[in-house]
């Protein structure tokens, strides 16, 4: 199981943390623990979230200009040279 460290909270926010701790009968570990499974859940990506996942994707990738793309894939496929 990793770790981690979350430096600079304000006093009031880990004051109130420790009080949902309190009223709901867990540390403030497993409180904190329960927190962040909630905000990020076991859930298939949301169309939105695989939009954004795409674009950030397509900004890293080099343009291909007016590379042939099925030419590319059909002499991949036939194991041939490209032209």
């Amino acid at each position: 199981m990793g770790e981690i460290l979350v430096r600079n909270l304000d006093d009031r926010l880990i004051e109130r943390l420790e009080r949902r701790a309190e009223l709901n009968g867990r540390s403030l570990e497993q409180e904190l623990r329960e927190l962040l499974s909630a905000a990020a859940p076991e859930a298939p990506l949301t169309p939105a979230e695989k939009l954004e996942i795409s674009r950030r994707l397509l900004a890293q990738s080099p343009d291909l200009g007016d590379f042939d793309v099925s030419a590319a894939i059909r002499c991949g496929r036939d194991d041939e040279d490209l032209p």
